[in-house]
């Protein structure tokens, strides 16, 4: 995906956990953090406490919608991902995306990934790998920090 392009829409799940969201509810208030994750990525396990703080800190004025994408056959089990989510405490909802059908809409081949679109829906920050949290953080805070200076 491009920068100012439009986020895609959240179609193609095998499944959702932690409740479902839908396009047309994450635009128009206010950002979204989408994150895409895979239960056989350790960078990604590593990555989660920092993505868990900012849902957390950010929840009143941050949409954070995690994607689960697969890497191998090991990563379709469902139980497997439900109990990785648990114990990596990721409580915002879970797209399942096991037919790479998100993965392809966002041309994403990386995990962890992050993609941060304000609040109209246009992507704003790409960033893929377990470190710079710093630098999704300002990104983050610019949109943030912008969507207060239209309000």
């Amino acid at each position: 995906m491009k920068l100012r392009e439009p986020m895609p829409e959240l179609e193609g799940a095998t499944a959702w956990l932690n409740g479902e969201v839908t396009k047309s509810e994450l635009v128009g208030e206010k950002p979204t953090l989408i994150h895409f994750w895979s239960i056989s990525c350790h960078l990604c396990k590593e990555a989660m406490p920092k993505v868990n703080e900012f849902r957390d800190e950010y929840s009143d004025k941050l949409n954070v919608v995690a994607v689960h994408m697969p890497r191998s056959e090991d990563d379709l089990d469902l139980e497997k991902i439900k109990a990785v989510a648990e114990e990596h405490g990721i409580t915002q909802p879970i797209f399942v995306d096991s037919e790479h059908k998100l993965t392809e809409a966002f041309e994403n081949q990386y995990v962890p990934a992050y993609y941060v679109f304000d609040k109209d829906g246009n992507l704003r920050h790409f960033q893929a790998g377990g470190s710079g949290m710093k630098m999704l953080e300002k990104r983050v805070n610019r949109v943030l920090d912008e969507m207060e200076k239209e309000a």
